[in-house]
C-alpha cells in the first residue's frame, strides 16, 4: 500500500496523521520534499513506536520554511519530479506532502503531482477552523478533478482537531470519498496518543 498524505493547508496536521497511519501499518515513512526545519521526518520518527518502520531520506531538504519553490530558489537548487525517486521497500509506504496539495514545487509542478507520479492513494487532512469549510471543499473538488485524469486514487479524508459537528457534516455532505477517522484536540501529542489512534484505525487500512 502506498499512501500520500496531503492537506487543505500548512499546519493542518499531516505529520500527526502520517505518524498515526505509519504506526497502524508499521509502514515506512518518506517526506520527499522538506522545506524548513525541524524536519518532519524527525517529528514522525519521534512519535512512532514500532520497530519495523523505516524512515527514508528526503529527495530535497531545503533550509527555509517557505513554499518549496521559493525555498529551493534561495538554496540555489531547482526541484524536478525526475529527481524524486520512490524509495525501495517491500513495506507499506506513507508519503507526506509539503503544505497543501497545490503548493508549488517549481514553475509548473505541484505537490499533488507527486501522488500522480507514484500512483498513490491520497489521504486529505482537514483541520477545522473559521474558513476551513471553503478550503476543504476547494481541496476536495481539485482532488476529484485531478483523480479523473491523473494516476492516483483517493482513499478518504481525516478531520484533525475535531469535533466541529456543523463543519464536519456539511463537508461530508459534499465529499465523494469517505471519512477515514477523526483526531480530537489533544493536550499533548506523544507516542502514547499516536499508538492509541493507530490501534483504532488498523482495520480501516486493511491491516
Amino acid at each position: 500500500m502506498r499512501l500520500f498524505i496531503t492537506a487543505i493547508g500548512t499546519d493542518s496536521g499531516k505529520s500527526l496523521v502520517s505518524a498515526i497511519i505509519t504506526e497502524a501499518l508499521q509502514a515506512d515513512y518518506w517526506k520527499p520534499v522538506q522545506s524548513g526545519l525541524p524536519r518532519d521526518t524527525d517529528t514522525v520518527r519521534s512519535l512512532v513506536s514500532n520497530p519495523r518502520s523505516y524512515f527514508h531520506k528526503e529527495a530535497y531538504c531545503l533550509t527555509q520554511p517557505l513554499s518549496p519553490h521559493a525555498s529551493a530558489d534561495i538554496d540555489g537548487v531547482r526541484i524536478t519530479l525526475s529527481h524524486i525517486h520512490l524509495p525501495e521497500t517491500n513495506n507499506h509506504l506513507v508519503i507526506e506532502g509539503a503544505g497543501g496539495l497545490l503548493v508549488p514545487l517549481n514553475e509548473q509542478d505541484f505537490v499533488i503531482d507527486l501522488a500522480d507520479k507514484f500512483e498513490a492513494e491520497v489521504v486529505l487532512v482537514a483541520n477545522l477552523y473559521l474558513g476551513s469549510i471553503n478550503h476543504t471543499l476547494l481541496s476536495i473538488n481539485e482532488l476529484t478533478r485531478r483523480a479523473s485524469y491523473q494516476k492516483f486514487s483517493i482513499k478518504g479524508i481525516v478531520f484533525n482537531q475535531s469535533p466541529v459537528a456543523a463543519s464536519e457534516s456539511i463537508i461530508l455532505k459534499h465529499c465523494p470519498f469517505p471519512l477515514l477517522f477523526s483526531v480530537k484536540k489533544e493536550e499533548k501529542i506523544d507516542k502514547e496518543v499516536v499508538s492509541r489512534y493507530a490501534s483504532q484505525i488498523k482495520n480501516i487500512f486493511g491491516k
